[in-house]
């Protein structure tokens, strides 16, 4: 069928904003190309002119000025005429840009909603108030056993202020106590951890060994 009747030509693209706007910036591009040109030109007419005197020769160079200045004019025109189109459409693409991303916005918290709501179906409520309960349960136990053991090494509150005087007098006898038996080890008694009982070691007790000595003496 091909040979026949040929095969269909290709389908051009559907024309978009982003192509739209594309042919007028090269539209406009070329447009200043051309007023670059007539700038130029208009510059070599000030500097001709600038040097002539007046006369025909100088009204017929001005009529050509004119000419191109009118030229400038038309293409400046169309420069704004383009330079708004694209403005707009611009403007246009923006709008379009902003609502795609409000759609995709929109379809990714749908997916979310969805996702969230197929998780929190698989959530058992009653068993983590179940759970919260026992975790409660063990806490009191865990605090009644702490309890417990804390008594075990209380100490009793029933002292009064006598017994404490009692024993700070106790206390003081001993310091006294210590410090006569530190004063007589100096002067050559036995210290104190020797008073009470004499090492097996020891043939006789210190005082007669010294007695011993001063016989000697």
């Amino acid at each position: 069928m091909n040979r026949l009747f040929g095969s269909s030509a290709p389908k051009a693209p559907k024309p978009t904003l982003s192509s739209a706007i594309s042919n007028l910036d090269t539209r406009i591009s070329s447009i200043d190309v051309k007023l670059a040109s007539i700038n130029a030109e208009m510059q070599g007419y000030q500097a001709k002119l600038s040097k002539m005197r007046e006369g025909p020769g100088k009204a017929a160079l001005k009529q050509k000025a004119l000419k191109v200045l009118q030229r400038r004019k038309q293409y400046e025109a169309q420069r704004e005429q383009l330079q708004a189109q694209v403005w707009n459409m611009e403007q246009a693409q923006t709008m379009q840009d902003n609502l795609k991303n409000t759609m995709v916005t929109i379809d990714a918290l749908k997916s979310t909603n969805k996702a969230l709501r197929k998780e929190y179906g698989k959530v058992d409520i009653d068993k983590i108030e179940r759970l919260q309960d026992e975790m409660a349960d063990l806490l009191d136990v865990g605090n009644e056993i702490q309890e417990s053991l804390a008594r075990s090494y209380d100490v009793p509150e029933d002292v009064d202020e006598a017994e404490l005087d009692a024993e700070l007098e106790a206390l003081g006898q001993e310091v006294e106590l210590e410090r006569e038996l530190a004063g007589a080890g100096a002067e050559g008694a036995l210290p104190s951890f020797m008073q009470d009982e004499v090492p097996e070691f020891i043939d006789e007790p210190p005082a007669a060994a010294g007695k011993v000595k001063e016989a000697a003496g």
